[in-house]
């Protein structure tokens, strides 16, 4: 059953990976300032710089992801970008007490989606994907 399901399991994975990041990517757009401040607090330099390639690279991880498009390149960045933020923004080691469990979540859950990534990286787009579209034109 697992070897008939690839294709759809490939599918939903790419799907919930992207909407994570393309939501994301979106809150930030629509709230640049909130972004700006928050990477302020995490002492980023020039954060009205930073905010926009890490708005654009969220909304590109999700739409690529979602449609599957340059699947294996899309999760190659996915990886890196996640070790970036991750470092950045999820050092649980350096918040109080109160904030480290919540910060070890995400920061696990980043783990968690670059293991992810690299299985599409390994896998590709899989069969309903823009990928296999272009490759059987």
């Amino acid at each position: 059953m697992a070897s008939r399901s690839g294709d759809f399991i490939v599918l939903f994975a790419r799907i919930v990976i992207g909407w994570l990041f393309l939501t994301n990517g979106w809150m930030k757009l629509m709230n640049a300032a909130g972004g700006v401040a928050y990477l302020t607090s995490l002492h980023v330099p020039n954060p009205g710089f930073w905010i926009w390639p890490a708005l654009l690279g969220e909304l590109a991880i999700g739409i690529t992801l979602i449609l599957g498009i340059a699947t294996r390149y899309a999760s190659l960045f996915t990886f890196v970008y996640l070790i970036i933020a991750t470092a950045l923004a999820h050092r649980y080691w350096d918040y109080p007490a109160a904030q480290a469990g919540g910060q070890y979540a995400h920061f696990c859950k980043n783990l968690g989606l670059m293991g992810g990534a690299l299985l599409l990286f390994l896998n590709g787009g899989g069969c309903f994907s823009v990928d296999n579209a272009l490759r059987n034109r």
